[in-house]
């Protein structure tokens, strides 16, 4: 059976991935910091699981020992929402965004490469950039930063490691999660976002979950190098004059 290995697993998206392909049959390992959370969705799911932060680069060798020997695929689904005008932001906050966002997903392929690289079929890497790295948003500058960085990197393993490895990633909007709760605590704001985008809607964990799992597949075995835009339209249509 396929194995995949989720980081960020107890986070919403994450988890939301983790149930979908769980559900699809495939075998997980489950990464995260959260102990109460982590060890109860691994007992949901029948998965085995490593606990760690990203940002301890011991936790990546861990992984790779935990996870064993073939990997069939990774989603990277770890992130930040750090909003701040240039002139609030720390060079903590830079080094934070870029360390979770951009240095963990690295590491999470470098650490797990020969195990990507023993799956008997082109394994998948799936990464998570944002639509704050497509266009210039006040407030995001850390942020749009890190995931610019991401994006980057997509690329730059997509050709280092084809054939054999495919690499993309998802650009999302502003999602439902409770990373975002402290932002959409505000009904009016929440609404207001939400009139942002051509749908009308924020995005779901779901919506991406679907994504995830459509490029961890074999089906989308010809798709590598790609940054696909899950976002109610709103890196690219303006409905309203």
């Amino acid at each position: 059976m396929q194995k995949i290995v989720i980081f960020g697993a107890t986070g919403g998206i994450g988890s939301a991935a983790a149930r979908l392909l769980s559900a699809k049959g495939y075998v997980l390992h489950l990464v995260g910091r959260d102990e109460i959370m982590l060890k109860a969705l691994a007992s949901e799911l029948g998965a085995s699981m490593t606990l760690g932060d990203v940002t301890d680069q011991v936790l990546f060798e861990r992984v790779a020992e935990d996870a064993g020997d073939a990997v069939h695929g990774l989603l990277y689904a770890v992130g930040t929402l750090n909003l701040k005008r240039i002139n609030r932001l720390s060079t903590e906050d830079f080094l934070e965004d870029f360390q979770l966002n951009a240095i963990g997903a690295a590491l999470a392929v470098q650490s797990l490469l020969p195990a990507l690289k023993n799956n008997p079929g082109p394994s998948s890497v799936v990464f998570f950039t944002s639509v704050a790295a497509e266009q210039g948003f006040s407030s995001h500058a850390s942020m749009s930063m890190a995931k610019g960085a991401v994006r980057g990197l997509t690329l730059a393993l997509a050709a280092e490691l084809a054939p054999k490895i495919r690499v993309n990633a998802i650009s999302p909007s502003l999602t439902a999660t409770p990373l975002a709760e402290s932002l959409l605590s505000n009904e009016k704001m929440t609404e207001a976002i939400s009139k942002l985008h051509a749908m009308e809607r924020l995005g779901k964990p779901e919506d991406m979950a679907a994504l995830c799992a459509f490029l961890l597949s074999d089906d989308s075995g010809w798709i590598t190098g790609q940054i696909i835009g899950v976002d109610g339209g709103r890196s690219t249509l303006r409905t309203k004059s």
